[in-house]
């Protein structure tokens, strides 16, 4: 199936020509992305002990928004590279003030997408009108 995956995210059309079922594919993804995520939200919650919060996973969520833009949207290298960014300047703007962990996240993304708008690995792709 991971073969199928990365020939559907490559090229549709071509993955149908070559007997691939695209549907079934891309279910599939849905599928295993939202197990890995219910499973990550349970030890997320597990971990802190608040179980029943309504607000429980927005921080990790917006950090990991914030790293993938910082890296560039739809660039997996980018993705990484950010956030390996985002945790090494949060663990020093915490050291520094422990409030200031959570501000420094939104103050890297608001510096990039003014500085860089496509991320830092990302390619601008102009478009045609």
């Amino acid at each position: 199936m991971g073969k199928q995956m990365r020939a559907v995210s490559s090229d549709k059309s071509a993955a149908s020509l070559m007997g691939i079922n695209i549907d079934i594919v891309i279910s599939t993804a849905f599928i295993v992305g939202a197990a890995l995520a219910g499973a990550g939200g349970i030890l997320y919650g597990t971990t802190y002990g608040m179980l029943a919060a309504p607000y429980l996973g927005i921080w990790p969520g917006m950090k990991a928004f914030i790293a993938a833009v910082l890296g560039g949207i739809g660039n997996i290298p980018g993705a990484v590279l950010g956030a390996y960014i985002m945790g090494i300047s949060e663990a020093f703007a915490t050291s520094v003030d422990s409030n200031l962990g959570f501000g420094i996240a939104f103050a890297i993304l608001i510096v990039i997408l003014l500085v860089r708008p496509s991320g830092l690995l990302g390619k601008f792709i102009p478009e045609k009108v």
